[in-house]
Formats: structure tokens, sequence, C-alpha cells
């Protein structure tokens, strides 16, 4: 147990008892609650080895939190990271990275998808950057769902796409 007005004992290795260990992590998320500002910034300082941005209360519990989980599961794998990285240059307008975020639902480029609606046939292709549906072309299906119904569809539901489960071929 720490006193009250020390930062605790941050552990880099996930076997360090005992802040290190996942069943202190409780007391540890608690313990963020009851600290001053100060006492938070100097947290701060053992955990990422920089000075705290701001002075913030909820901003530096939210980060350490996260942080003091971090450190004993580890953080998010690669995957993930990529997929933030992506995410963030969408947002931001910025495209700097080589490749684009894919929905894992769609099917391949050039893949007819057919549909009947009230008695017509509707006939999609998948094109590399959008949809085709009778010579316009469209950046989601759930735009099309919705030309072809006239209320708000679920794209990928309204033309029968599920989420590939993982391990699934």
């Amino acid at each position: 147990m720490t006193k009250p007005n020390q930062p605790l004992r941050t552990s880099t290795r996930r076997s360090d008892p005992p802040d290190g260990s996942p069943r202190f992590i409780p007391a540890r998320l608690a313990a963020l609650k009851s600290m001053s500002v100060t006492e938070l910034k100097a947290e701060w300082q053992t955990l990422f080895d920089a000075t705290a941005p701001n002075n913030s209360r909820a901003f530096l519990e939210s980060r350490l939190a996260y942080r003091i989980q971090e450190l004993t599961y580890g953080g998010p794998d690669r995957e993930t990271r990529r997929m933030l990285d992506l995410l963030a240059d969408e947002v931001g307008g910025t495209l700097t990275r080589k490749s684009q975020i894919a929905d894992p639902r769609n099917p391949l480029v050039g893949t007819r998808l057919i549909r009947e609606w009230n008695g017509v046939e509707h006939t999609i292709t998948v094109l590399r950057d959008g949809f085709d549906w009778q010579g316009r072309c469209y950046k989601s299906l759930s735009a099309i769902a919705r030309a072809i119904t006239g209320t708000r569809w679920n794209g990928y539901r309204f033309f029968g796409l599920r989420e590939r489960k993982r391990g699934a071929t």
C-alpha cells in the first residue's frame, strides 16, 4: 500500500509485484481519484518519463488509468494501432499512409450484388472506390439501399453481406 502523498511505484515489467500485478490494478486506479493534480503530474512523470501535458484532472486521471493497465496487460496489437492510425488520417483529412481502410465485408472488386425489392431486381457492381448502381457511383451500400427503399438501411444487411468470423475462410 502506498502513502497518500507519494506517487505509486510503477513497473514496466509485468512480473514486478505488487504494483504491476493485475490483482493490484483496481486499487491503483482508485488511488488516482484521491490524488491531487500535483500528485497526478508526478505519477505522469513516473509512468511516461515526461512532464504532464496539462493540468486537467480528468485528462490526467483517464490517461494514467489507461497507462497503468497498458503496462500491466500490454497495449493494442500492431493491427489495431495500424487501424487507429488510418482512422486518424481519415478524420484529419491527411491520407499519408499507403493503404485505405477496407471493410472486411466488402466483396472483391467486380463482384455483382443482386437484390430484389418490391418485385424489381437491382444489380450493384463493386468498384475499387465504391459501388455502381444504375450507372451512378455510390460511396456506400447504405446509400444505394436508401435510394432503392426510401428508408434507412444498413447496406451490408440489405444486400445480405455479413462480417466474416475470425478464422473462417
